[in-house]
């Protein structure tokens, strides 16, 4: 399986940005879609979204859809998690995960976020004072 590392957690103000960073230990990128997903204590893990393996889909959840913006580096094997205008309620620990799916796009029918990842990085906290 892929290892993921992520990075770039830390504590910021209401309206302000960070960037995270999920960096894998994979020789390809090549049909490994790769997503994100933040815990806080006590509550299941939510889904936020997901990047195709060659970049050209992408889908997020209602909640961070205009202020979270996915990316990837294939060269260097990162994907990149930017985020915008940021609340209180999107503090957690933030998670980037993987797997080899070829053929499942993120958007498009059959992409299932609970059956698409299979390798997760230990996360990064995001704090957010008001």
């Amino acid at each position: 399986q892929v290892q993921l590392t992520e990075s770039g957690g830390g504590t910021v103000q209401a309206g302000g940005s960070l960037k995270l960073s999920c960096t894998a230990n994979a020789r390809t990128f090549v049909g490994y879609n790769m997503g994100w997903f933040r815990q806080v204590p006590g509550k299941a893990r939510q889904y936020i979204g997901a990047i195709s393996w060659n970049g050209d889909d992408t889908e997020y959840v209602d909640s961070v859809k205009g202020r979270f913006t996915m990316s990837r580096d294939s060269a260097k094997y990162i994907l990149y998690l930017q985020m915008n205008n940021l609340k209180p309620e999107d503090a957690a620990v933030y998670f980037c995960a993987t797997k080899y799916s070829p053929g499942y796009y993120p958007g498009r029918p059959c992409f299932s976020p609970d059956r698409q990842f299979d390798s997760w990085g230990q996360g990064t906290q995001v704090t957010v004072s008001s």
